[in-house]
């Protein structure tokens, strides 16, 4: 007999591990809703005729690619075996496990964009699967939590997205963040304006380790990367400019000659005035110059968010896209969205101690069971329970007060309604808090009426 195990890269999650999740779910949800977002699903595997070529060489080797049904060798040759495991792949599989929720959503808007209404605001909430070698904070399977608008350059988007985000991570307890917002359009105007043209990638590679290994080590890269001394020098403001809330005058009169530097300044100031005009005080908003995420794709606004004061990385990110649908033969939808890492906000909340005590437990009353007549009438009380919104179970076995009480205690029910010989002639029960040992005699309907405000 084998000894179970679980695959590499996957994790199973325990009843309270799963109410603290469902906790974060349910808030990301509300708030997705709120704002007009519509919900989607895509099956877990695409053909890998959808999937393959959209995330480079690297990202196609970390497709889980799924054998075809039935004897998949049946009709391959010797000259097959030996053509390398690319051209042995494309004959046995079809199909592979979704790598992110982007590729399969422009694949549903390319679809069915005759039917969808204009702009179309989705979210989706499911997981996706990587074949990365596992390791402490990476796993193989886990959740992405996305939501986009696609079908209009308005920038009320990305203002949107800030304001969405300031809903989310209060609503969950995390109140002290930071969202840096960068513009792709600056960071190829600093290219351009340095004498790089066409060099904006290895540039942000390089800058982006900025906070992590010091202007130096930055500039000592960059030298590594081609770049000129007299590049490198025209560079210098960026050094002063990373870690400002709005310093768009000193980088308009620097980037003056750039016209495409020029428009992605002006972009980010109206997000800004957006922002300020849908009421949002105290913004937590913050331009960052060095953030250069998402450059083979991103064409506009750049967002990256992080949690002050835990030695967690980025916790959601994001930007606009020119150009979702062009790899499926249907271009210039323009769109932008956000994706909210679940595992690593989980990891913030539970350090920061931040969830609930709520949400540690699902069943909010137990029902004791003494004998036959005490649980025939639990029985006709636990409906009434129920019915009143109350999460409530009734020991099913007539067993000893400790070990029912134990079983409470296990799985963190806060209270236990007692019904013995007494209780059932007058009609009092008894509610006995397991945290403070408090019991207290009432009616089912009192009971119901303090376990609905305890809830609330």
């Amino acid at each position: 007999m084998s000894k179970p195990s679980l695959a590499r890269g996957t994790r199973d999650f325990g009843p309270e591990q799963m109410a603290k999740r469902t906790f974060i779910f349910d808030t990301i949800r509300r708030a997705f809703q709120r704002y007009g977002f519509l919900p989607l699903e895509t099956p877990a595997f695409e053909n890998l005729s959808v999937l393959m070529g959209k995330y480079g060489e690297e990202g196609d080797q970390l497709l889980f690619k799924i054998l075809n049904s039935g004897d998949f060798s049946g009709k391959l040759t010797d000259p097959d075996w030996n053509e390398g495991y690319k051209a042995l792949t494309g004959k046995i599989s079809e199909k592979g496990l979704r790598y992110d929720l982007t590729v399969p959503f422009a694949r549903y808007v390319v679809m069915n964009r005759g039917t969808l209404a204009m702009p179309f605001k989705r979210y989706q909430i499911q997981p996706v699967w990587r074949a990365d070698r596992p390791q402490k904070g990476r796993y193989r399977e886990f959740y992405q939590c996305d939501a986009d608008v696609v079908g209009t350059d308005s920038l009320l988007c990305e203002a949107e997205i800030v304001m969405l985000l300031h809903d989310i991570l209060p609503a969950l307890g995390i109140e002290d963040f930071t969202i840096k917002i960068n513009n792709r359009k600056i960071l190829t105007g600093i290219a351009d304006m340095i004498g790089a043209h066409g060099m904006e990638g290895p540039l942000c590679v390089a800058i982006d380790k900025l906070d992590k290994i010091g202007k130096e080590k930055v500039e000592e890269e960059l030298i590594q990367r081609g770049f000129t001394s007299e590049s490198i020098l025209k560079l210098e403001p960026v050094f002063s400019l990373s870690d400002g809330t709005a310093p768009f005058k000193e980088l308009k009169n620097w980037l003056s000659g750039s016209e495409i530097a020029m428009k992605g300044i002006d972009e980010l100031e109206t997000v800004w005035k957006l922002v300020k005009t849908l009421g949002l005080e105290n913004a937590r908003i913050q331009f960052d110059v060095t953030l250069a995420r998402g450059l083979s794709y991103y064409t506009g606004a750049i967002f990256e968010v992080k949690a002050n004061n835990v030695q967690i990385g980025s916790i959601s990110g994001g930007g606009r896209y020119d150009n979702l649908t062009g790899t499926f033969g249907v271009p210039g939808i323009s769109g932008v969205g956000i994706s909210l890492g679940v595992d690593r906000i989980y990891d913030v909340m539970e350090e920061l101690n931040l969830f609930p005590e709520s949400r540690k437990t699902s069943t909010q009353v137990m029902i004791s069971n003494f004998d036959e007549e005490a649980f025939l009438y639990g029985l006709s009380v636990l409906p009434k329970l129920r019915n009143a919104g109350i999460n409530a179970e009734i020991y099913p076995d007539s067993v000893k007060l400790k070990k029912q009480l134990d079983y409470a205690d296990r799985k963190n029910i806060p209270f236990v309604i007692l019904i013995g010989s007494d209780e059932i002639q007058s009609g009092l029960l008894t509610l006995k808090n397991m945290k403070s040992g408090e019991q207290q005699k009432r009616n089912a309907s009192d009971i119901i009426a303090l376990l609905t405000a305890e809830r609330s």
